[in-house]
């Protein structure tokens, strides 16, 4: 079965010239005017994807993305006016999982759609059992015995909350994780502001599994938003 979007914004013409164009390339899609119809869609059928406009009349779209939240939730590509930078910054912390700015360049929203139903695909579609080891820079992650090896497969001294970490991010390649989501994920708590727990931690991850913790390639700061596992 084709995946299916839903598409939620106020300008008719846009809706109707997306669902155009992705219907053409494979997708099956429905159309919401605000929060309100995309309430009523989602109680009928959950998407595979929500394109959801930020600035729309009554509830915005972050006001939307926030009620979404939880493992069940659909996927979220935020739309946003250029320039915008705070809006996008705020929708990836909320936990969106890709913006794309207006106007809206469709071969570029195509690839978008298509990457980021790729990650769900890679996160659900392969068990973890399957990929009991991760490449960590220059050492390994043995998921099952929950130990990190260097080259040689000697074990490197890590800690509970280090494993837990790295394990997340394992299970997350390629995708931008904030603050709130990695103390959720591997801590099982909230992110406070002032919070440095978490940087603090990765810089010494960082020291074990980067050629050169200085200018970390393994785990990777996404300024502004939180940190990204993609070795490749």
């Amino acid at each position: 079965m084709s995946d299916h979007i839903l598409i939620c914004d106020d300008e008719p013409e846009l809706r109707e010239m997306l669902a155009e164009y992705l219907g053409k390339r494979g997708f099956r899609t429905s159309l919401a005017a605000n929060a309100d119809d995309l309430r009523a869609s989602l109680g009928k059928e959950k998407p595979d994807l929500i394109l959801l406009d930020i600035n729309m009349p009554g509830e915005d779209g972050l006001s939307v993305l926030r009620s979404l939240q939880g493992p069940d939730a659909p996927l979220v590509i935020m739309l946003t006016a250029a320039g915008e930078v705070i809006d996008r910054v705020v929708g990836l912390e909320m936990g969106a999982d890709d913006y794309l700015a207006k106007p809206v360049d469709l071969r570029e929203l195509a690839s978008r759609i298509k990457a980021v139903l790729r990650r769900r695909g890679s996160t659900s579609a392969e068990p973890v059992a399957e990929r009991a080891r991760f490449r960590f820079g220059k050492t390994w992650l043995d998921l099952e015995a929950a130990k990190l090896l260097d080259e040689d497969g000697n074990e490197l001294p890590l800690t509970s909350m280090e494993f837990n970490l790295l394990k997340l991010f394992a299970r997350n390649r390629g995708r931008v994780l904030n603050r709130d989501q990695i103390l959720e994920g591997a801590h099982d708590r909230h992110w406070d502001p002032f919070d440095r727990s978490i940087d603090i931690r990765i810089s010494r991850i960082r020291k074990k599994i980067e050629s050169n913790p200085q200018k970390p390639e393994v785990i990777r700061t996404v300024r502004g938003v939180g940190y990204i596992y993609d070795p490749s």
